[in-house]
């Protein structure tokens, strides 16, 4: 089970629907899902699509009278993202640029430098980038690979610390990074942690929350009743946390490959 940023999820069952709100027709994508709940879940994504996971046993007339329901919450959602769709700006990579990591800020500062070795340091709240020549692709490469090297060492760190709260967990699990356009971390059946490394851009408490939503799917791989206590138990408030995170999600994604891709608002 996993962390998600938006996806676009291929399932056997898929129905396209719409209904008015007001003039607006708002158009949703029903996608099947294995549940012992009839909860159906609501998510609208970034560029303005808006999937529904409702139970294969749900009528259509079951899952269209939820979703309206929500009509007002799913209006208010795509009103914020096309208002944030019209102010993203891609990114240059240039000197005053800024650029988050762990939750706050950094300006780039490119110095040019035929002496030097090439570099990337943080240094009193501004992200210096020594290159050969100002070329923007090659900023790009090396700040990623920056973001790659601290996320590893970030992530240990941090999920050193939070597996004392998993006591079910009996060994530490092996971590590995993967840059994913949907998920912000993963669990494999196996207990092995897939976490994307951009979310080092994020505050450390968001990403000791996709830590320990990742380490509660070692005991719970459903999002159970039970996968939800656990979640309780170890981070009380964690919704907030979240929610945090998702808002953040697509300032922090913005220098990302899949920038167009960056988050999900979604209801239960």
């Amino acid at each position: 089970m996993s962390v998600r940023i938006p996806r676009t999820v291929v399932q056997a069952k898929r129905l396209n629907h719409f209904f008015w709100y007001g003039d607006e027709p708002i158009c949703f994508e029903r996608v099947g899902r294995q549940s012992q709940t009839s909860r159906v879940l609501i998510k609208v994504h970034p560029d303005c699509r808006i999937q529904v996971a409702a139970p294969y046993s749900a009528s259509d007339e079951e899952v269209m009278r939820a979703v309206k329901q929500r009509a007002r919450w799913i209006w208010l959602q795509l009103r914020e993202f096309r208002q944030q769709l019209e102010h993203i700006t891609p990114r240059r990579f240039i000197s005053g640029e800024s650029h988050y990591y762990l939750g706050k800020q950094h300006m780039l500062k490119i110095l040019e430098s035929s002496d030097e070795i090439p570099r990337v340091k943080l240094l009193r709240g501004r992200l210096e980038i020594v290159v050969r020549q100002r070329d923007p692709e090659v900023v790009s490469q090396m700040l990623d690979k920056w973001y790659r090297q601290r996320a590893k060492e970030v992530f240990t760190r941090r999920l050193n610390v939070m597996i004392d709260q998993a006591l079910w967990v009996e060994t530490l699990p092996s971590l590995r990074l993967l840059a994913m356009k949907t998920q912000w971390g993963s669990c494999s059946p196996a207990g092995r942690i897939t976490l994307n490394p951009y979310l080092v851009k994020a505050p450390v408490e968001c990403i000791d929350y996709v830590i320990l939503h990742e380490l509660c799917h070692i005991a719970e791989h459903n999002h159970s009743e039970r996968f939800y206590r656990l979640m309780n138990q170890v981070m009380p408030g964690w919704e907030k946390v979240k929610t945090r995170l998702d808002n953040m999600a697509s300032k922090i994604l913005s220098s990302a490959a899949f920038a167009a891709e960056d988050r999900e608002s979604y209801s239960r």
